[in-house]
């Protein structure tokens, strides 16, 4: 090639180049027009001309095929499995309040902790969707996961790149270097009939509601499958940002989501609704009328709701109120009343827990309540049975709620009785192994305490292998109903030696019956029908069961299912006894004296290690190789930190904010997600924000991370001379 011809060449590439990058452009701004916007400038067929010309672009210069490119919403390859991704931060669920008076409470609770008379909310509407987390690296969309547990979901950016209403890059100026934006992605009401006419057509089952359709969608191995339903997703929220200024407001988040190019919860335009979503108000009354108002008109919406998501307006007053357990006290979903039918209570039946607990649910005449079709409802306890005076044969009111949890309200008043009918009782044999149940008198529940009851130990395996506890993937309810059929497992250890029984694995028989382990069914034609677990899902549960050994000592405790032991407990317990021989080898007395762990978890510990059937559960996982230790290091009783409370905030060089916060926590120390005036530290990274200035008026301590870092060997800051600034960069500000 001579010079000529390689500068020729070298203006063409560029040239080409150029013409991409104006056609991304053009046609990303099309789809933002169309999906976001609702406007069209263009025909079908001209937008499909500019796609056709990209992609004949992109074949011939695959090197210029971007990540953010409209070619690449569709047409990715199946996926093997999802991965897991672990939220940087919590991506929380909301508290609800149902009433007025509840939602007054909620309201006085914000305003005494923040200690001000009154606060600007926004109101928006709460979506019947699935709450997403979007991650952009230079504006360009490189994650999406789902909200899994809130600490871990599940990598489903193929499919997301399909929803049209997801941008591919922000748009404008100041998007920042990393930001984790999240939202809700749902199937519109329309859309949503006519993808169920075309299954239907298909020969296919119609999806019961818009929701079950758009998770199902969401999670297909094949993003082919998901480009075919025509998903949407609104944004509401920051999780995380890296190289850019957070708005000071909830309402000016709003307005720069849209100027980024992401769809924010509103009604389309000429929609009546598009002028009154969101609001910003002041005052309970003006809420409870904008919550009635929504109400009454949210059927004429073209996507469904089932509430409004009440936010204190300043960003900085989250900072302030925390959260509680896992929910923001900064926010509540005001819930609409449950919808409500009357049908018939065929019978009430009995539900063994893992525990031993019978729970009492109602067997009904289907009945179609809030978008799906009802049999079973929820009973709560004989004690609530007894109150609402509800009876087999009787025509109850069924409601749903929150919308989710099908449950019995009571009895309907046109009931006529039988002269049979009599009270209910939950029997006095366990309804499964057949065992005399125990009445605690005060207790509301009802306990078979039978160790061998096979219901317990269906429910019990489930739960070690549950991604909370082991997380051996693949043992779902369904497998863990047929390996205790099969006789393949007697006790949680005996995973372990399912290696050895590889082949009664892969020919492992499973049914439709009770298929809720999130497996699709087995066959097609009815529940009953059964097939073989086969190789490739046995081999994966059994590298499920190997890798799950490496498992941490607190993962191991919730795995065993010891009553009332959940996450926080399980930590305190591995923090302070180290082993399960040791936790094992204390007594409950010794329990108790542990901070966090009261009387009744230290009985039901101890309780659960003299049983001689669980020790020697305890003894065949370490032989098996299960026998985790807690490494973290006893504090010094004189570590400088020990008892103190600090607070992280910013970008840390060396620490991300947990490893931070486990640093302190390993010392004896405590940390807090708000600065108050017991706070005794903040340590301030980069780009410090509301903590550093709430510490300033509090006269709160700020140190450096160089100064965490000393702290964390040992050794205290020195003290602030007087007159000098408590921050450290405030002189050269």
């Amino acid at each position: 090639m001579t010079a000529s011809d390689s500068t020729h060449s070298r203006l063409t590439f560029d040239l080409v180049k150029e013409r991409a990058s104006r056609l991304r452009a053009e046609l990303n701004r099309h789809n933002h027009l169309y999906y976001v916007l609702s406007r069209q400038e263009i025909a079908d067929e001209a937008y499909d001309a500019l796609m056709a010309e990209l992609r004949a672009v992109e074949e011939q210069y695959p090197q210029l095929r971007a990540p953010d490119s409209p070619t690449q919403r569709v047409g990715a390859p199946p996926s093997p499995e999802f991965k897991e991704v672990a939220h940087p931060v919590p991506l929380l669920s909301l508290s609800n309040v149902f009433t007025g008076e509840d939602l007054a409470a909620w309201h006085t609770r914000v305003l005494g902790q923040l200690g001000v008379a009154q606060v600007d909310m926004t109101c928006e509407l709460k979506i019947d969707g699935l709450a997403l987390a979007v991650t952009y690296e230079d504006g360009v969309l490189v994650r999406a996961a789902t909200r899994g547990d809130g600490s871990r979901g599940e990598d489903v950016t193929a499919n997301i790149r399909t929803i049209r209403s997801v941008p591919l890059r922000l748009l404008g100026d100041g998007v920042p270097r990393l930001i984790e934006l999240r939202g809700e992605v749902y199937f519109p009401k329309a859309p949503f009939e006519r993808f169920n006419d075309i299954r239907e057509a298909a020969g296919l089952p119609r999806y019961v509601n818009a929701r079950n359709a758009a998770s199902g969608a969401l999670r297909q191995l094949d993003s082919r499958e998901t480009a075919r339903a025509p998903l949407e997703m609104f944004f509401y929220a920051i999780g995380r940002l890296e190289g850019g200024q957070m708005p000071a407001t909830q309402w000016e988040l709003l307005s720069k989501l849209r100027k980024w190019g992401c769809k924010v919860c509103s009604a389309p335009d000429g929609h009546e609704a598009a002028e009154w979503v969101p609001v910003r108000l002041r005052s309970l009354d003006e809420v409870a009328r904008f919550h009635e108002s929504v109400k009454s008109r949210r059927d004429a919406l073209p996507f469904g709701i089932d509430g409004i998501v009440i936010k204190v307006d300043r960003l900085d007053h989250h900072d302030r109120l925390g959260f509680v357990g896992r929910e923001p006290r900064w926010a509540t979903a005001y819930k609409f009343p449950a919808e409500q039918a009357v049908t018939l209570l065929r019978r009430i039946s009995v539900n063994v827990g893992r525990t031993g607990s019978l729970s009492p649910f109602a067997e009904l005449e289907p009945v179609f309540v809030g978008g799906v079709t009802i049999s079973q409802a929820t009973l709560h306890n004989e004690g609530d049975i007894q109150r609402k005076d509800i009876r087999e044969g009787d025509l109850v009111i069924v409601q749903r709620a929150g919308d989710v949890i099908p449950q019995v309200a009571g009895p309907a008043s046109a009931n006529v009785r039988s002269a049979e009918s009599r009270p209910y009782r939950i029997p006095d044999d366990c309804p499964r192994c057949g065992q005399a149940v125990f009445r605690d008198p005060d207790e509301a529940v009802v306990r078979c305490v039978n160790a061998r009851c096979p219901a317990q130990f269906e429910r019990l395996l489930e739960h070690f292998a549950s991604r909370g506890a082991m997380d051996i993937e693949g043992l779902g309810e369904r497998v863990a109903i047929a390996l205790i059929a099969a006789q393949l497992v007697s006790d949680v250890a005996d995973v372990y030696a399912l290696q050895e029984k590889r082949e009664q694995l892969v020919e492992l028989n499973l049914t439709d019956e009770a298929a809720t382990d999130g497996e699709p069914p087995v066959s097609s034609e009815g529940a009953g029908q059964k097939r073989r677990l086969g190789e490739k899902r046995a081999d994966k549960i059994l590298a499920g069961v190997e890798t799950s050994k490496k498992r941490p000592l607190d993962r191991v405790i919730i795995g065993l299912g010891i009553p009332h032991i959940g996450s926080e407990n399980a930590v305190l317990l591995a923090r302070n006894f180290k082993s399960l021989q040791g936790l094992g080898a204390v007594t409950s007395e010794q329990l108790d004296e542990v901070e966090g762990i009261g009387p009744e978890i230290a009985r039901s510990v101890a309780a659960w290690f003299a049983n001689s059937e669980n020790s020697d559960v305890v003894r065949k996982l370490r032989v098996a190789g299960v026998d985790p230790h807690d490494e973290t290091p006893e504090p010094p009783a004189d570590h400088p930190i020990r008892g103190r409370t600090v607070v992280v905030t910013g970008a840390l060089q060396g620490f991300s904010r947990q490893q931070a916060q486990d640093a302190v926590k390993s010392r004896g120390g405590k940390t807090a997600g708000s600065v108050s005036k017991k706070t005794d530290f903040v340590v301030a990274g980069a780009e410090a924000g509301s903590k550093a200035d709430d510490a300033k008026r509090l006269g709160v301590r700020i140190i450096t991370e160089a100064e965490f870092v000393r702290l964390l060997d040992g050794e205290l800051p020195d003290p602030v001379p007087s007159g000098a600034p408590s921050d450290p960069g405030e002189e050269t500000r």
